[in-house]
């Protein structure tokens, strides 16, 4: 950092002609004595010329550089305990400072640049950008970055975490965005790639080898401290930070990634061609992606596959959540099929259960058919249904049916007040009025109501009507999924290919 160049001449002025020291310039001054001796070595005098006053740490000397001789990467602490040892009797941030200056400096080593064929070697790896909050739960955002070595290609896909399920659909979605693969591609000592390494002799993980022959490609680690290797892909998720994900905005992980295709497309692929700046990235894609190999017909299978077992309620527990299943396969042994968007729960080669999948934190997914038929067989269910929605609208529930419990009031009651209370004020309300109500020591929905009327009539809303409809009407009144239309276009793709 620049001084002002009055204070430079101070600095020599009291120097040469007033004799002060270094130290005590510094000091009167307000500045680092780094400063002071940095503008001295400036105007001529050898660096060597300062006198250094005797310091604690001098007898020492010998024993730490032959210490750090052996060991360059000891720490300044454990040193310090070593010296302390000795009798040294200086404090540790001093010594650490001059430790700072008596340890042995590595030579820097340069690197050589490396080239490739078209066609030839892609690079992989993970980005960590931050954590989402989805319901209750925080899931890392990571970011699947593919790069093709020679024309630099970039393809980009956010998942919400780096399970070797995503780490294979990464690989998938490159494939496809390419239509095709390289020969070779690299990775780093990712969990996900290498499951050991002494020396030379790596151990790859069985699912990827079993991928990479699936797709007819070569997979390669990269060697322990060469960043040069896996430069193209480093320097992407640099990119990918500072280009695309800075100061952006989007609603979800589907939102993010459409945005990301985009982008690939767009931006990245407008970028100059780093190895011939008249070309853009995206004119050296299309003359590499010919050289690419060519994709199998059928992609490698992706879905996560996990055994679980079913307790004594209807539900099984899948990445944090809760799904239902037919309650005449509780307490057995199921295996769960899930994909980023579904979740089926298969008994042998029978699908028990197909939901939606669910990124939250203990949220229970349901098919309502799961839960009507338990209750048909079973008479109790339905309070205990009622008393389980309430506690996942309101938490505060459960405190208040404790507390009526306690008072001998009727559960069932209690509950059918509540939840009728819920769908006419809604969860936040009755949430917040049930602690009003506890808080008053009234345990009971006739409080409840009346703290739910005094806050309706604080915000001037209308009065809530209650609808009631005949059993038949309700059964009517269910949701419809639309139709995925883009099966109508495989089905004429495929009738195009016969003609």
């Amino acid at each position: 950092m620049a001084i002002p160049p009055e204070l430079e001449a101070q600095i020599l002025r009291y120097y040469h002609v007033e004799k002060w020291r270094m130290g005590t310039i510094a000091r009167q001054l307000h500045v680092h004595h780094g400063t002071v001796k940095r503008v001295l070595v400036r105007a001529g005098l050898p660096a060597n010329s300062f006198v250094r006053r005797p310091s604690q740490v001098d007898p020492y000397l010998p024993f730490i550089g032959q210490t750090l001789e052996k060991f360059s990467t000891l720490t300044a602490s454990r040193l310090y305990a070593m010296v302390r040892e000795r009798g040294y009797r200086g404090a540790p941030d001093h010594f650490r400072h001059l430790i700072a200056l008596h340890r042995p400096r590595p030579i820097a080593e340069a690197y050589l640049r490396l080239t490739t064929l078209p066609g030839e070697q892609g690079q992989i790896d993970w980005g960590h950008f931050g954590h989402l909050e989805i319901g209750r739960a925080r899931r890392p955002l990571m970011a699947f970055v593919a790069v093709l070595s020679y024309s630099r290609q970039i393809f980009l896909y956010f998942f919400l975490d780096a399970r070797m399920e995503n780490f294979l659909r990464g690989h998938v979605g490159a494939f496809t965005a390419w239509n095709g693969l390289p020969r070779v591609l690299l990775y780093d000592n990712l969990k996900s790639a290498v499951l050991e390494r002494q020396g030379d002799a790596i151990r790859f993980h069985p699912t990827l080898l079993a991928f990479a022959g699936h797709y007819r490609y070569e997979p390669r680690p990269v060697a322990v401290a060469r960043g040069n290797e896996k430069g193209r892909v480093e320097r992407a998720i640099r990119y990918v930070r500072e280009s695309f994900f800075a100061a952006r905005t989007f609603t979800n992980v589907d939102d993010l990634n459409r945005q990301a295709q985009q982008w690939c497309l767009g931006q990245a692929a407008d970028r100059p061609s780093p190895a011939d700046l008249r070309l853009r990235v995206g004119q050296v894609f299309a003359e590499e992606q010919p050289l690419l190999l060519r994709l199998p017909e059928q992609p490698f299978p992706t879905d996560e596959r996990v055994e679980v077992k079913a307790g004594k309620t209807p539900y099984v527990r899948f990445d944090l959540n809760d799904y239902t299943i037919p309650h005449t396969h509780v307490l057995k042994m199921l295996t769960v099929q899930a994909d980023p968007q579904r979740v089926r729960i298969v008994d042998g080669g029978v699908v028990l259960a197909d939901h939606p999948r669910s990124y939250d934190k203990g949220a229970q997914v349901e098919e309502p058919c799961h839960i009507e038929t338990l209750v048909k067989h079973k008479r109790q269910a339905r309070q205990h249904r009622g008393m389980n929605r309430l506690n996942q609208a309101a938490p505060a529930s459960a405190t208040l049916l404790l507390q009526a419990a306690a008072r001998g009031n009727n559960l069932g009651s209690i509950t059918a007040a509540l939840l009728l209370l819920l769908e006419r004020y809604g969860a936040a309300e009755l949430q917040a009025s049930i602690e009003e109500a506890l808080a008053g020591g009234v345990p009971h929905p006739n409080a409840v109501g009346l703290a739910l009327e005094r806050r309706r009539q604080a915000l001037h809303k209308a009065p809530p009507v209650a609808l009631i409809l005949p059993e038949h009407v309700q059964r009517r009144d269910k949701p419809v999924l639309p139709h995925r239309l883009d099966t109508y276009d495989k089905l004429k793709g495929d009738q195009d290919d016969e003609l």
